[in-house]
């Protein structure tokens, strides 16, 4: 049941970032390019998530533990150190270069692209060196 729920909860975020336009790249760039022709719309779509998600985590954590889960597994890290640092400058050039974010580039993969796909797949093969270049 969880695997169904996880593939349902997925499906809506990818369908909110087609609808909303943000798995087109020009949009991204559009948003950064704030001493040209500034597109707002990402500030919109990123505020609208952060409202609902708001209320939404409020709703959820009036419950002793999640429905599918033994317990809520929540970060314990609150620090701002220089492996945080690194990583966001890091995700911001890759953001900024490609126009595109993880969630936005896994949903553009139905379109069949090969940029895409190789986007992808950077940034997979990011995900597995990472945890092995900074072992605590």
């Amino acid at each position: 049941m969880k695997l169904v729920i996880y593939f349902i909860v997925g499906s809506i975020f990818s369908a909110g970032l087609i609808i909303s336009g943000m798995t087109q790249p020009i949009k991204v760039i559009g948003f950064l390019n704030v001493f040209g022709h500034w597109d707002p719309s990402l500030a919109f779509v990123m505020g609208s998530a952060v409202l609902v998600t708001l209320f939404g985590y409020r709703i959820v954590f009036m419950s002793d533990k999640p429905r599918y889960e033994v317990e809520f597994n929540l970060p314990i890290r609150k620090s701002i150190d220089v492996r945080l640092v690194l990583g966001a400058i890091c995700f911001g050039l890759g953001w900024g270069i490609s126009g595109l974010c993880p969630g936005p580039a896994i949903a553009s993969l139905v379109t069949g692209s090969i940029e895409l796909t190789a986007f992808v797949a950077a940034m997979f093969a990011g995900f597995y060196v990472s945890p092995v270049l900074s072992r605590d």
